[in-house]
């Protein structure tokens, strides 16, 4: 059976870039205000800001631009005397705590797109002197689509964020997510939260935020392995991991994403654990989940399914001390609103 070839696609800081040279180019030839506009091209990736418009407006007085309501200084970049003040317009985030790659009070333009603009500024205006000018860089209803984001739990507001380094999106990586997640735990570590709580579910999000700082709760979905990983090289040290039954005894039986791609539970092994440990022999024919076995159990007694609960969260733990010795992860169980 053949397989779809999966199609890759580029960061929101390439297509800045790429507007901004279009732009600047179109600035420089006809002295007088320049607007370029590019779509984020689809791909494979979890991004929810494929097919986003960016647009980026030059031009030789601020007062021309349309931007983004939340107070801030524009980035400057200089090529002797020649400056280019960008400033975050409609759609693009404004970076309001410590903690991120961008400091407060800047547009949420992430270094390495603007080390690329940088350059393409340098190049285009070499045989130019003393010119200044004004730009803004925006995406049509970022505002709306930065609440699919952790953009304001970090405190980025009024729009997304301008992302990349490498440039390319792999497909299947589901890179976006990952870098949301990266970007979440070294703001929580950067803000002296000593326990980081990971959640996987709405569920254990919803226990969590009854307990927790919304600021330390970090949605790692599927990718345990990852984000517990990326902690590590953060140099957090506690990390609470809340996910339900069925996550969980994949986690024990070493998935590093525990998304069904990767690979589904192995019942026979769990039927020969259950039985070494609980002393009860568990039908797996007729019972093909783990919430199937919960309920199986539970017709027997509570106490067996407290049991049950128990091993799978201890065997968890233990796998994530075989994967990371030097990080303390409590792994909880969370079933119909309680912990185990």
């Amino acid at each position: 059976m053949s397989t779809k070839e999966l199609k890759k696609g580029y960061t929101t800081g390439v297509f800045t870039f790429l507007a901004f040279k279009s732009a600047l180019e179109a600035f420089l030839v006809t002295n007088s205000t320049a607007i370029s506009k590019t779509n984020k091209n689809d791909n494979d990736d979890l991004d929810v800001t494929k097919g986003c418009e960016i647009v980026v407006t030059i031009c030789e007085n601020k007062e021309e631009l349309h931007l983004n309501n939340t107070y801030h200084n524009p980035h400057i970049l200089e090529n002797n005397s020649n400056k280019v003040f960008i400033y975050a317009g409609l759609g693009v985030g404004v970076v309001t705590k410590k903690g991120l790659k961008v400091p407060p009070d800047f547009p949420a333009i992430n270094p390495k797109p603007m080390e690329a603009i940088q350059e393409v500024f340098n190049s285009l205006t070499n045989n130019y002197t003393n010119l200044n000018v004004y730009c803004s860089v925006s995406v049509t209803n970022g505002a709306e689509i930065s609440k699919k984001t952790a953009n304001a739990k970090v405190g980025v507001i009024g729009g997304i964020s301008i992302l990349g380094t490498k440039g390319i999106v792999k497909p299947v990586s589901s890179a976006a997510y990952i870098d949301s997640v990266e970007t979440e735990i070294n703001f929580a570590h950067s803000n002296a939260y000593n326990l980081l709580v990971f959640t996987l579910g709405n569920s254990a999000f919803g226990i969590a935020k009854k307990k927790y700082d919304e600021a330390q709760i970090i949605e790692v979905a599927n990718f345990v392995y990852d984000s517990i990983q990326i902690a590590q090289k953060t140099k957090v040290k506690n990390i609470l991991f809340l996910c339900g039954i069925g996550k969980m005894t994949k986690v024990y039986q070493g998935f590093k994403n525990t998304h069904n791609r990767f690979g589904s539970i192995d019942f026979i092994q769990l039927q020969k654990e259950i039985y070494e440990e609980l002393n009860y022999t568990v039908d797996i024919e007729s019972t093909k989940t783990v919430k199937g076995i919960t309920i199986e159990l539970e017709k027997v007694s509570k106490k067996l399914v407290n049991d049950f609960y128990k091993m799978i969260a201890r065997k968890a733990n233990e796998q994530i001390k075989i994967w990371f010795d030097d990080i303390n992860v409590n792994a909880i169980i969370l079933e119909q609103n309680e912990v185990y």
